[in-house]
């Protein structure tokens, strides 16, 4: 008997000791029989190491039978013979001793008239074995339930099983898991999967696989339990479906209407873990392609397993499912000729592509872990789906291969990519990793959106490859690439990584829209590539081994689409780049930006530039912009294309150390630079770069650009008004000489006070809520009187006023009034006028 690896079970600290029984007592035991419990009539002829089933208790099209072991040892059998119960459609079996059942053989169905399911139930556990085989002609449903619940209330029980159990001719519609189920697992030597070409470019071949656990077409594949571990398992259900859940406290809620059963979690109250390890497969492919679906709390797939579908025929294929209450984890590699874990959909079909759709708590990429959806046929390709409620995290590539890990669609026919779509709290492209979907093909590439409530960063570069982080819609062909979408408060892009919609090739690229409600960073340069970071709509001429590789033309000719990019605070540092760029003949697209706050530091540029096209328009609303340490804005067009126009609305703008607005073009016209604020400063139109802080439109060989600065600073004209010319002398307003009168006079003591005008009347007012009365001097002022006789004042003659003829800005930036001094000066005669008495 060959021995357990043990070093599995101790390293799988993921599976719980649930599972540790299961493996001693087949290990030391090896209880390897099939034998009745008496309660429903079943009889077990064995013969050797195979077992005949007969009879049981036939309810309408319900078989039940009930055992007290059920084991098949390695090269034996247990044959539900039907002959003496031909018409049934459903075999409901129970083990009740409490000992697991280890499969290592192959269980089958003889002399029945239809098609017939078989469910096995065993509380305390399942193990199927390298040797463990199918052969029946229906779906297969292996559980650790206690009991089995169908439509009309009746319970079959694999705990209380004293006396005959109750029994139906309904329709099962439940699993009733209980506290603590057994662990189901599944033994083999992984699969055998090759890639012809590359992931890329053609399907995986499955031809090579070990048989494992099969059902015939169309049918379900059913493993729910406790946990559920597969090492170098293998399932098969050829355009049917294949069910891992693990789950306890609860009722796991089952329709078997169609072939493809599918299994309802909503009762449940805890998940248990899953783990597929040593390549180990699901398979549903098939003409059409069938659909998988894992439900658990952990659900990890490891050492190059796969979830895979192949839709072929015209059909429209299923889908693939991940229900993890915790995390979906895909790592680890495999052998060179599949060296990563994926969740696979590849369409050959007429048809849609199957899905693949993740809802989990958090999800790590890792290794080259990957979610593929290719599209090879002339239907729609498959759409990757990921609802995320914390973390995505996609990191680095496979060492054995260097693919990196990525969310990936793409087309290599006529039909269409499928779309990426993510809704996550936080998402992490690092060190290589990749969002990707582009088109290879004749079809247009699909839509990728990205929904991020928190954040997004993609950082860094591979050091094995130099492979940069990048979240990328493309094409690779004739065919147009899909639009790029990114909502999230904050974004940041660093150390080489990037956000780009690109072509590379005569399809035209697609728009790239960035919605950060807070902050956009970009910054730095790869560690060792030196590469910038970026965020961009790009036609990038790839380096010729690629080129090589994908059939790439030497000369890019097809156009890109707009960058548009709305956020509170832009910061582009230290090398990084922000814009459209065409490094081929084709134009470049346009740069929009709508800004509270741009800041471009450290050689942080803003760019619109084509190699030989035309070059892309720029068009900038900011509150303000500053530039600073050698930073940019830049529409350069290269050979007989013309400079791109750039278009600033910000009330501030501020360039210093060699900070350049730049609209060049060397044999086209140069661009246009149009400029609208409230002040400029440091930046000034030269006619040729220097390294002061330019504004240049010019065209070494062409026409130059027009550079308009609209400056609504201080207007010196604004608040002035034109002086009479009559302006009345003050000195005719005093007496020359005044009679002594009454003695009358005025007096004003202490603090006392005047009305402002003697011809309004002074009330009280209202100050912060509060209402004032006049401040009212009320002290006895007899002391300080004085008799004194009055006298006329005859002043000196005042400078006669004369009308401003002009005005200046002096070097202090003041307005200066400045007007012609008189040449005369006319005096009245004075007049007398009473004084009153008080």
């Amino acid at each position: 008997m060959r021995a357990i690896p043990f070093l599995f079970i101790l390293t799988s600290g993921f599976l719980s000791s649930a599972l540790l029984p299961a493996i001693l007592l087949w290990s030391c035991c090896a209880i390897a029989q099939v034998t009745s419990d008496g309660t429903t009539n079943t009889i077990v002829n064995p013969n050797g190491n195979n077992f005949t089933i007969l009879n049981g208790i036939e309810k309408g099209n319900n078989l039940f039978h009930s055992f007290s072991n059920f084991s098949v040892p390695t090269g034996g059998s247990a044959s539900f013979d039907l002959i003496n119960t031909p018409n049934i459609t459903t075999i409901f079996s129970r083990v009740t001793g409490g000992n697991v059942s280890n499969i290592d053989g192959l269980i089958r169905t003889l002399n029945s008239s239809n098609p017939v399911s078989l469910f096995l139930m065993n509380p305390a556990g399942i193990m199927f074995r390298e040797n463990a085989r199918l052969d029946i002609s229906g779906s297969f449903v292996g559980t650790t339930a206690n009991s089995i619940k169908f439509s009309d209330g009746v319970d079959f029980s694999a705990v209380n099983a004293s006396g005959s159990p109750l029994l139906t001719i309904s329709v099962p519609v439940g699993l009733q898991m209980g506290s603590n189920p057994g662990a189901i697992t599944v033994q083999n030597t992984g699969h055998r999967l090759t890639f012809l070409i590359n992931p890329f470019a053609s399907s995986p071949d499955r031809s090579n696989n070990p048989v494992g656990l099969s059902v015939t077409s169309g049918n379900t594949l059913a493993l729910v339990g406790g946990e559920i571990a597969l090492n170098g398992g293998v399932l098969n259900a050829s355009s049917g479906h294949i069910e891992l859940g693990s789950a306890s406290n609860g009722t796991v809620n089952l329709n078997t209407s169609s072939p493809s059963w599918s299994f309802d979690y909503g009762n449940i109250k805890q998940f248990g873990n899953i783990q597929l390890s040593h390549q180990s497969l699901t398979d549903a492919s098939g003409t059409p392609a069938g659909s998988i679906h894992f439900q658990g709390q952990n659900i990890n797939l490891n050492d190059a397993s796969a979830a895979l579908l192949i839709n072929q025929g015209s059909g429209n294929s299923g889908d693939i499912s991940i229900n993890a209450s915790e995390s979906l984890v895909l790592r680890g590699v495999g052998t060179d000729a599949f060296p990563q874990s994926l969740l696979r959909a590849d369409n050959f079909s007429d048809g849609a592509g199957g899905n693949i759709v993740v809802s989990a708590s958090q999800v790590f990429l890792q290794d080259g872990g990957s979610l593929h959806g290719f599209n090879f046929g002339k239907g729609t390709g498959s759409n990757i789906s990921m609802k995320i409620g914390d973390l995505l995290q996609i990191v680095g590539l496979s060492p054995v291969s260097g693919f990196a890990s990525s969310l990936n669609t793409n087309t290599s026919s006529s039909g269409k990519s499928g779309d990426i779509r993510v809704v996550t709290n936080r998402l992490q492209v690092l060190d290589g990793g990749v969002i990707g979907n582009s088109s290879l093909g004749t079809g247009v590439g699909g839509n990728t959106t990205i929904n991020a409530a928190d954040s997004i960063e993609v950082s860094g570069e591979n050091p094995q490859n130099l492979a940069d982080s990048v979240i990328v819609v493309g094409t690779f062909s004739q065919a147009n690439a899909g639009q790029l979408t990114i909502n999230t408060p904050k974004l940041r892009v660093r150390d080489g990584g990037g956000i780009v919609a690109s072509t590379v090739n005569s399809g035209n690229g697609g728009d790239l829209v960035i919605n950060a409600s807070d902050t956009v960073e970009v910054s730095g340069v790869g560690s060792i590539s030196g590469l910038p970071s970026r965020i961009g709509a790009r036609a990038e001429l790839l380096a010729p081994p690629i080129r090589q590789l994908f059939g790439l033309p030497d000369v890019i000719t097809g156009n890109i689409g707009k960058l548009i990019l709305n956020t509170q605070r832009l910061q582009i540092t230290d090398g990084a780049i922000v814009g459209v760029d065409h490094q081929g003949i084709g134009n470049a697209g346009k740069l929009e930006i709508n800004a509270g706050s741009i800041r471009l530091n450290n050689g942080g540029s803003l760019t619109a530039a084509t190699a030989q096209g035309e070059g892309g328009n720029i068009f900038i609303e900011a509150n303000d912009l500053i530039m600073r340490r050698g930073s940019s804005i830049v529409t350069n067009a290269g050979g007989m294309g013309n400079g791109g126009n750039i278009t600033i609305n910000s009330p501030v703008i501020v360039g210093l150390e060699n900070s350049d607005i730049v609209a060049n073009a060397v044999q086209g016209n140069g661009g246009n630079i149009e400029i609208t604020t409230q002040g400029i400063f440091g930046l000034k139109f030269r006619d040729q770069l220097t390294l002061d802080s330019d504004i240049n439109a010019s065209s070494k060989f062409g026409i130059n650009g027009t550079v308009a600065i609209n400056n609504f600073g201080v207007d010196p004209n604004s608040g002035l008004v034109e002086l009479p010319v009559a302006l009345t002398d003050p000195s005719q307003q005093i007496a020359t000489g005044c009679a002594n009168g009454e003695a009358s006079r005025f007096v004003a003591t202490g603090r006392g006070g005047i009305p402002q005008n003697p011809l309004q009347q002074v009330t009280s007012h209202v100050y912060d809520g509060l209402r004032l009365r006049t401040w009212a001097d009320v002290r006895d002022i007899s002391a300080y009187r004085k008799t004194q006789n009055v006298q006329a004042q005859i002043p000196e003659s005042p400078e006669v006023l004369v009308q401003a003829t002009s005005w200046h800005r002096n070097a202090q930036g003041k307005i200066e009034l400045v007007a012609d001094k008189s040449s005369t000066q006319v005096q009245q005669p004075l007049t007398c006028a009473a004084v009153g008495k008080i």
